[in-house]
């Protein structure tokens, strides 16, 4: 995958991550006290850290999904299989990620999992 595509991809999931952890703060104290008492840091690093029990009670289950797949994304990137296909192998298209930047299936894939989970 192209480097450019990619730096682009990690910066927009950073960019998400951040996102999600600039509401939660906002929209629970509980999550904002947490995140004070760390060491000053990145925004994007904080999800990443064990912080405990405490944290996940304050994240939405659908937020917690989406920390786990971008932090997922991320580290797909690190270590070169961002944008494959973890079912076939094959290239995700670029369409596909920059739709779902944390995609890990080709639509053909994807298609085939949703039909066998219904």
């Amino acid at each position: 995958m192209e480097k450019v595509f990619v730096d682009t991809m990690r910066e927009l999931l950073l960019a998400q991550k951040e996102e999600i952890i600039q509401t939660l703060m906002s929209e629970n104290e509980d999550f904002k006290e947490i995140v004070e008492d760390l060491d000053p840091k990145d925004l994007a690093d904080i999800a990443a850290d064990d912080i405990g029990r405490k944290t996940l009670e304050a994240l939405g289950a659908q937020d917690t999904r989406r920390l786990r797949q971008i932090d997922s994304a991320l580290s797909r990137i690190e270590n070169g299989r961002y944008g494959v296909c973890v079912s076939c192998g094959k290239k995700i298209p670029k369409e596909r990620l920059e739709a779902i930047p944390y995609a890990v299936m080709c639509i053909s894939c994807k298609t085939s999992d949703e039909r066998k989970n219904r």
